[in-house]
């Protein structure tokens, strides 16, 4: 007889350079438990013991009768949805209503005078919460900003680092970057009256592979770099999910002479980053996806402080002025030094609000914490996608699921990015009637995303459960088109 053991995630090694295998772990702990790891059994168990699953609470979690979509005759609209749509936009936390009806109240019961008083006076709002943005970028907080939104900060970001010369004139980006990455480095070579195709370089991954390979990005920085003005990658890539080796991808870089920057949107709440540590010389996000402060919501901005009296902005706004005498109204420009240099205008107050409540929540613990959870909860996604969707060469007729997204984990995040043997937008429709919040992207990618904030090891047991009754009705429908099209 085996005797019962609990398994806390805490006594997990598990981070990105444990060499235990969220398998191994899965395994060993159903072994422990007595069940099998594909059991239900093992979910409870993984919830019961996740030092973290209070945090939940801290956040709205849809009813399955309020997503849209739903097909009420397949499921019980009164429970919860499966929300795996965390890289697209986080869950709103409870408390962003409270904040908001402070502010409002404020207003209404004193005017002009909240700028300067309250909680979080209005004027300085951004302010009193660098510290905790800072914290999960890895960053000094004289090296942060919030505000305006990502690509609007990545455009005043390039304009002050991208300065080509005859020899100097490129700028470097994954292929597939996001497209708002992709325009602004566009517009920006055009702004220089430079030839986009001779100037974009573009990393692809090797044929028939779906994410880049590291070797082949250094490969691409040393033959090329001494002609690359600025290397501007993606923390996380948006559709593969692939966590690119940002430290290294900055050294080597930074050792040809080339400015690096990433956009971390996939990246900043999802992964640990130690941005000033690494040497990043810039980098943006947005903080709807993983930081939940609601779609569209205040931008964050850095620029390493090594750079602070050295990198100017090119368009400056009245809130880039030293802070000391901007009242003063003089029309003598100081321009603040680093990134509070790039600052235009004053914080909107609710956007500020919505993003407090949930850093507040991350606050509550630690992103080396969050990330020992992700890696059990995605790595058991996997486990659970493989044990019974794997490809079967003897079995043609067995419909499959391929994970594009790296199996290291190290070189991802929380997302999985799926594709499919049968009809990618039908697996989707049924995944959606059926009450599972996901996303796909064109042109043949799921992406599923189970976040640690506020997913359990219950939802992903649900997923694969429900995913099996879309992939059934799937193949039925696709077999039902084929006899009719045969006669």
């Amino acid at each position: 007889m085996l005797g019962r053991k609990t398994v806390k995630l805490n006594d997990l090694k598990m981070d990105s350079s444990s060499p235990v295998l969220p398998a191994t772990i899965l395994e060993q702990t159903a072994l422990r438990i007595g069940c099998s790891p594909a059991d239900k059994k093992l979910a409870f168990h993984l919830d019961e013991e996740d030092e973290l699953k209070h945090l939940r609470e801290c956040f709205c979690i849809p009813k399955v009768k309020d997503l849209p979509p739903t097909d009420l005759g397949l499921v019980n609209g009164e429970e919860s949805c499966i929300y795996f749509a965390g890289n697209s936009l986080g869950l709103q936390p409870k408390k962003v209503k409270t904040y908001l009806d402070e502010e409002l109240d404020k207003w209404a019961r004193t005017g002009v005078h909240g700028h300067f008083n309250g909680q979080r006076p209005w004027a300085l709002a951004d302010e009193c919460i660098l510290d905790l943005m800072a914290e999960l970028v890895g960053a000094k907080r004289q090296e942060v900003a919030l505000m305006n939104g990502l690509t609007v900060n990545l455009h005043l970001l390039m304009l002050s680092f991208f300065k080509p010369t005859p020899r100097r004139y490129k700028i470097l980006l994954e292929d597939r970057a996001f497209p708002s990455d992709h325009y602004a480095v566009e517009s920006q070579l055009r702004l220089h009256g430079l030839d986009v195709e001779k100037c974009m370089l573009m990393v692809q991954p090797r044929e028939g592979e779906e994410t880049l390979r590291t070797d082949d990005i250094l490969a691409v920085i040393e033959k090329e770099g001494d002609s690359i003005a600025v290397i501007l990658f993606s923390g996380v890539q948006y559709y593969t999910g692939q966590f690119f080796d940002i430290p290294r991808i900055t050294k080597a870089g930074q050792e040809k002479g080339c400015f690096v920057g990433f956009d971390l949107a996939h990246a900043v709440g999802n992964v640990e980053l130690h941005l000033h540590d690494w040497g990043v010389d810039f980098a943006c996000w947005c903080s709807y996806k993983y930081l939940n402060s609601g779609a569209g919501s205040i931008a964050g901005a850095y620029i390493h402080e090594k750079h602070s009296r050295s990198i100017k902005p090119v368009l400056i706004g009245w809130w880039g002025h030293d802070f000391k005498t901007r009242f003063l109204m003089e029309n003598k420009l100081q321009v603040s030094e680093g990134i509070n240099g790039f600052r235009l205008s004053n914080p909107p107050i609710f956007l500020v609000c919505a993003l407090q409540a949930s850093l507040e929540v991350f606050g509550q613990t630690t992103m080396k914490a969050l990330r020992r959870k992700s890696i059990l909860l995605t790595g058991y996604l996997e486990y659970l996608i493989k044990h019974y969707y794997n490809e079967d060469k003897t079995n043609p007729g067995k419909p499959f699921v391929k994970i594009i997204t790296p199996s290291q984990i190290e070189e991802r995040g929380c997302q999985l990015t799926l594709s499919f043997s049968l009809p990618i937008k039908s697996v989707f429709k049924e995944l959606e009637k059926r009450g599972v919040a996901c996303d796909m992207r064109e042109p043949n990618a799921l992406r599923v995303t189970p976040v640690p904030l506020y997913n359990s090891f219950h939802d992903v047991h649900r997923f694969i459960e429900i995913l099996g009754s879309a992939i059934t009705s799937t193949k039925q429908t696709a077999n039902n088109t084929a006899l009719s099209g045969s006669y």
